[in-house]
Formats: structure tokens, C-alpha cells, sequence
């Protein structure tokens, strides 16, 4: 983790200089005068674009809040994980990751009725709605999976 954290800080330090030099570039180009010539495909008064300096800067806010949460998970836990040491092997990050059916098709049935209220909101409201049923089915069977059948507890 120690080293995650670096890295972040690294890319929120770049995302912070970038939106320096963006913010710099664009001041520049808008104060340029203006072709004299009307054909000669001037800016015809370009205004100053502050979009992508919002957008780098909150690139830079957000990876220093990366940064920092891992940072202080880091210094929080008890020893140093699998991947900070470099005497390491592979078998010692090895955890338990949770439980997975990879036989079950409530996936693919709820990402399919997903696309089609999306679908809905794109087309018309009648089919969201349709979806919005599948999706409710789709929910229960997939959280109800293990109540009945082959796999029961």
C-alpha cells in the first residue's frame, strides 16, 4: 500500500502541474491578437476555456485523496502487506476474496434488464418501466439464489 500511495501522490502532483501549464497555455493563446485578414480563419474572439483546468484540477484532488486514504490505511494497519515486501512470494498476498457463482446467470439477466431501462430512458418511458420489472426480478433472484434448488442451504 505504501507504494499505491506513492504513486498517487505522484499522479496528483502531475494532474497539478498539468492544470499549471493548461491554465498558462490558454491565458497565452487568448491573448493573441486576432488575424487581420477576416479569410485568413482568425479566432474571431476567443475567450478564455476554463474546463479543462477545472477538470485537471479536480483530477489532482481526487488522486491526492486516493493518495491520502491509502496513506493512512497504510500507516493504520498493523504490518506491511504482501506487495511492500520485496522478499515477497506470490502465495503470501493469497486471501480469501469472497464467494462467487460462477455458474449463475442473475449477472448477465440483471446487466441485460439494466440496458433496457436504460434503453427505455432513451427511446421511450414504457420500456424503462418494462425493465424496471426485470430489474426487481433479476435482483431477487440473484440475492434469493441459495434459498432453493441444487444449491440450498
Amino acid at each position: 500500500m505504501g507504494a499505491n500511495a506513492r504513486l498517487f501522490w505522484i499522479l496528483a502532483a502531475f494532474f497539478a502541474a498539468l492544470a499549471v501549464v493548461y491554465t498558462t497555455w490558454t491565458l497565452i493563446y487568448a491573448s493573441q491578437p486576432l488575424a487581420q485578414d477576416p479569410g485568413a480563419g482568425g479566432r474571431g474572439g476567443v475567450e478564455i476555456e476554463y474546463t479543462g483546468t477545472v477538470a485537471l484540477s479536480l483530477a489532482a484532488a481526487a488522486s491526492a485523496l486516493i493518495a491520502f486514504y491509502i496513506g493512512r490505511i497504510h500507516h493504520s494497519q498493523a504490518g506491511e502487506l504482501a506487495q511492500d515486501r520485496l522478499d515477497a512470494d506470490i502465495d503470501d498476498g493469497d486471501a480469501e476474496q469472497g464467494f462467487f457463482s460462477p455458474w449463475s446467470w442473475w449477472p448477465a439477466m440483471l446487466a441485460a434488464s439494466l440496458a433496457l431501462v436504460f434503453l427505455g430512458l432513451a427511446v421511450g418511458f414504457w420500456v424503462a418501466f418494462v425493465g424496471a420489472g426485470f430489474v426487481a426480478i433479476s435482483l431477487v433472484g440473484w440475492v434469493y439464489e441459495y434459498y432453493r434448488g441444487l444449491f440450498a442451504h
